[in-house]
């Protein structure tokens, strides 16, 4: 298990863990990660274009759906899951559901939409104006959630599924709520958020994003990740590039280094 920095631009950066997601949930956090947004998410696709790892790979994201035993399905923006992986890779793990205490489904529904309690699709050229879409890829903002739709679009992308467990029957029988974590799908000739998976034991891709300088940003500051000094013979190669000789860059090469320390 490796932390992997994919993406450094200046003001945020982000970075993937594939493992079970307990495990890759405490790596991203250790190293002040917090669990990416599927907006954040979204924008960074827009950013960094179709080509890039970010849009090419999906990965689980902070949002959760919550599936009420004979009423409504929830998706909510943060899932009561991050509170709780341990316990619900397990379940995952044993084939079982995670079923969120009565004050963590509470918390979780503050910020939270309804959830079609079927498979739905959205033409992309729709995503600014569906209410769903809206809060899902949007954040609330209709212009980023029909940016998104306008990006996939130009991908050859025409719509976007959303993906629950239909099986009523199946949900109305368990005794509480219980909750799945969402994961964000890959582009290819879709782009789904999927909202029924039960596979958190896989060793899939957690996504993380933390706030960062623009000078920490330039120092490569990510775990694992070293900045290397320059030797003499890089300097000479310089110098004399740019028509300077005479041996000046040992000399500029030890005044570096007594700077550095």
């Amino acid at each position: 298990m490796a932390i992997q920095v994919d993406i450094k631009p200046t003001g945020t950066e982000s970075a993937v863990v594939s493992a079970p997601f307990d495990q890759a949930l405490s790596e991203l956090e250790s190293n002040s990660y917090k669990v990416i947004s599927i907006p954040q998410n979204a924008q960074l696709r827009i950013k960094q274009g179709k080509d890039h790892y970010v849009s090419r790979n999906g990965n689980w994201v902070r949002e959760g759906v919550i599936y009420v035993p004979n009423g409504k399905n929830y998706f909510v923006r943060n899932s009561p899951i991050l509170g709780s992986a341990k316990e619900a890779t397990q379940a995952h793990r044993e084939g079982k559901e995670f079923f969120p205490t009565e004050v963590q489904v509470t918390d979780a529904l503050k910020d939270s939409i309804e959830y079609p309690q079927k498979d739905i699709t959205v033409p992309t050229k729709r995503l600014g104006d569906e209410e769903l879409t809206v809060f899902a890829i949007g954040g609330g903002d209709s212009a980023k959630a029909q940016a998104y739709g306008d990006f996939l679009k130009e991908a050859g992308i025409k719509e976007l599924p959303f993906w629950a467990v239909t099986d009523r029957d199946y949900v109305n029988k368990r005794t509480s709520p219980f909750a799945r974590q969402v994961w964000f799908r890959v582009l290819d000739y879709r782009s789904d958020v999927i909202g029924n998976n039960r596979g958190l034991y896989n060793a899939s891709r957690v996504r993380g994003v933390r706030s960062v300088s623009g000078e920490a940003s330039a120092q490569n500051i990510s775990q694992g990740e070293k900045s290397e000094p320059y030797s003499p013979t890089d300097l000479r190669s310089v110098l004399n590039s740019v028509g300077i000789t005479g041996g000046i860059e040992k000399t500029i090469f030890e005044a570096l280094n007594q700077r550095k320390h």
